[in-house]
Parts: structure tokens; C-alpha cells; sequence
């Protein structure tokens, strides 16, 4: 495990481990990161909801020039082991022009740290570590909710969400648990429209989750 201290009076000591500093706005004395970063679990997912909506960076729309809906187009921005230097760090974090735009929230702190370090680490795209998938303790709070915030809540929040169907609460996940329209858009299901869009589809694990939170009440736990 990689541990980071932020102090003033350590500057190049910090500098040498390549410690994540955020802007002002965000105030955070320790980041952490257990293992290397993911690409095709953490780092794409975050572009792919959050940069991929129509009219943005995704492979139809171009925006600027740029296609986030892929490792290639994504590298295209990307100074590896540099993020300060990486475009997609910057309009991430810049107080001008801020990425995403109105009427979409803004990446969270824990999504911008993801990026940076990934950035710092290489920007690679490696195999990913593989566990059992577990769902035995499946929970909206610990399992589902950060499954929505990853894949969907890009288009499905924000102050105008898509097809307006807001997917950052409980009450909102649950409506669409109840009528089918949760499991059967990320299972690709013919009658429903497949979700996440622009994207790949989820791992059988993070469906199988998002079925057994169903099969059990869709609970607010």
C-alpha cells in the first residue's frame, strides 16, 4: 500500500513520490492507493459515463477533436507520468471551462484522483487483477450505488439527467429497479435501450450484483 502525506515543509519529498495535489477547492491531507490503477475498470468507465454523452467526446460527435469512448482516443490527451502536463487531468480541474459542462456534475475528488494516478503510473493499459465475484453481502449503499455512480451517473444526474431518470439516490434507482428498467437496460435486454450508453457492457459480476440487490427488494440498505 502506497500512503501519501501532504506537507509544506517536505515539498521535494513529495515531488519524488508524485503525490496527486489538487486544486484549492479540494482540501484532502492523505490519498491512498492500494494497487496499481485499473484502465478498463476504473479509469475508462469514468470517461465513458461522464465524457461520452451526444455532442461530446465520443466517437461520432468528436468534440475538439477528441474520442474518450476509448484507451487510443483518451492517450491522445494523456502525458504519460505527467498529469499535470495531461489534458484530460487539466479540464478536469481548471476553474475556466470545467469538464464535464453544465448541466452534468463535475468529476467527484476520488474520480479526478483515479485519473492522476493512473496518469502517474504510466497511463497503461494492463490486464486487470481478477478476484471471485462475491455477492453475498449485496447492499444499495456499498454495492449498488457506487456501480451507478461509476456507469451511469455521468448522463443519469446532474441538474438535467437523462431521459430524466436520476440515478444518484435511492429513490430514483429504486423506480427503475421495480420496472424492470435497471437490470434490463445493463443486460442488454432487446426491449430496453443498452446501457451504459457509448460504452461497453458490465461485467457479469456487476450485473449479477445489480440483480441480487433486485432479487432481494431493491432495500434502501
Amino acid at each position: 500500500m502506497k500512503l501519501f502525506k501532504i506537507q509544506k515543509n517536505v515539498w521535494l519529498a513529495v515531488a519524488a513520490l508524485g503525490v496527486v495535489l489538487f486544486v484549492a477547492a479540494c482540501k484532502k491531507e492523505y490519498i491512498q492507493n492500494v494497487n496499481d490503477v485499473c484502465f478498463q475498470q476504473e479509469v475508462l468507465p469514468i470517461f465513458q459515463s461522464n465524457c461520452t454523452q451526444s455532442g461530446c467526446h465520443n466517437s461520432s460527435s468528436r468534440q475538439s477533436g477528441y474520442d474518450f469512448s476509448n484507451y487510443e482516443g483518451i492517450m491522445r490527451a494523456v502525458s504519460p507520468s505527467d498529469y499535470k502536463g495531461s489534458t484530460v487531468y487539466q479540464i478536469t480541474t481548471t476553474p475556466f471551462g470545467i469538464m464535464p459542462p453544465s448541466p452534468y456534475n463535475r468529476l467527484s475528488d476520488e474520480q479526478i484522483t483515479t485519473i492522476a494516478l493512473w496518469i502517474d503510473q504510466g497511463a497503461k493499459d494492463l490486464p486487470c487483477q481478477t478476484t471471485a465475484c462475491d455477492t453475498t453481502n449485496v447492499t444499495f449503499s456499498s454495492s449498488v450505488l457506487p456501480l451507478l455512480n461509476t456507469y451511469c451517473n455521468g448522463c443519469h444526474g446532474g441538474s438535467s439527467p437523462s431521459g430524466d431518470i436520476n440515478l444518484t439516490n435511492y429513490n430514483g434507482a429504486k423506480a427503475n429497479a421495480v420496472n424492470g428498467k435497471l437490470v434490463g437496460s445493463v443486460k442488454w435486454v432487446s426491449s430496453y435501450s443498452a446501457m451504459p450508453q457509448n460504452a461497453s457492457k458490465l461485467s457479469s459480476c456487476n450485473i449479477a450484483k445489480l440483480e441480487k440487490w433486485v432479487a432481494l427488494g431493491a432495500k434502501n440498505d
